[in-house]
């Protein structure tokens, strides 16, 4: 017996009691409580699809208006892109018809425009036929191109009170180049070095020349000066005549 009442007392005594079962035991009641009452709240608001974003999920409460193309009159109304880009074909067609009739009156309102989309055609036209013909110019047409149009854009601003832009003046110059072409695919076929060649070359020179100086009194108001005006465009495209015929 004496053992046994010593083992109790060196049993580890603890102040764990009754009292505090019972505490610890309505503890977890109400955690159970709160957390099932919390997952009630979860499972009672609607569960976004994991296949929507987030960003397209609305309130059903939202009063605005939805977007809706086909109701919008000006969706379908819009100018193309290609407007947008400053290419107009309509235009174009018209500067090419104005110089290839040297007697047609120019319209000023369309001639004074920065349109470099025939010129940059016409001169890659007039590359790839002198390519043809066996000579690869392209490096002097475009660097002719480039400095005569520096000259007569200088020359022009000399002689007109209101001015010209150098991208106006590139787009004139640009567009009359197209009877030179006609002149270099004529030289794929047959040589030009000759007393046909000559006339031609001169021909076209002044086919070229009258059409611009004609384009830039009409654009510029120069009345009584296109002589003086197409004397300058007449030695720039002699140097095309030159690549073309030699």
């Amino acid at each position: 017996m004496s053992n046994l009442g010593q083992f109790d007392t060196d049993f580890y005594q603890s102040n764990y009691t009754i009292d505090n079962q019972e505490q610890s035991y309505n503890d977890s009641n109400a955690y159970g409580n709160l957390y099932g009452s919390r997952e009630q709240q979860a499972s009672k608001q609607p569960q976004p699809d994991p296949l929507v974003p987030p960003e397209m999920l609305m309130p059903s409460g939202y009063a605005g208006q939805f977007f809706q193309p086909g109701s919008n009159s000006d969706y379908y109304s819009q100018s193309p892109y290609i407007d947008k880009l400053g290419i107009n074909f309509d235009h174009i067609w018209q500067k090419t018809l104005t110089v290839l009739n040297p007697m047609k009156p120019a319209d000023g309102s369309i001639m004074n425009e920065t349109d470099l989309t025939g010129p940059i055609l016409f001169c890659i036209a007039l590359g790839a036929t002198l390519l043809l013909a066996g000579k690869v110019q392209f490096g002097y047409v475009y660097g002719m191109s480039a400095i005569g149009c520096l000259g007569i854009h200088a020359l022009l601003n000399l002689m007109s009170s209101a001015g010209v832009s150098y991208g106006c003046v590139a787009s004139v110059l640009g567009y009359c180049l197209l009877p030179m072409v006609i002149l270099s695919s004529c030289a794929i076929f047959f040589s030009l070095q000759g007393t046909f060649g000559t006339l031609s070359a001169l021909i076209v020179i002044g086919w070229c020349s009258l059409s611009a100086s004609k384009i830039f009194i009409s654009a510029l108001d120069m009345e009584g000066q296109q002589l003086l005006i197409a004397y300058p465009c007449a030695l720039l495209y002699g140097l095309f005549a030159l690549l073309t015929v030699f």
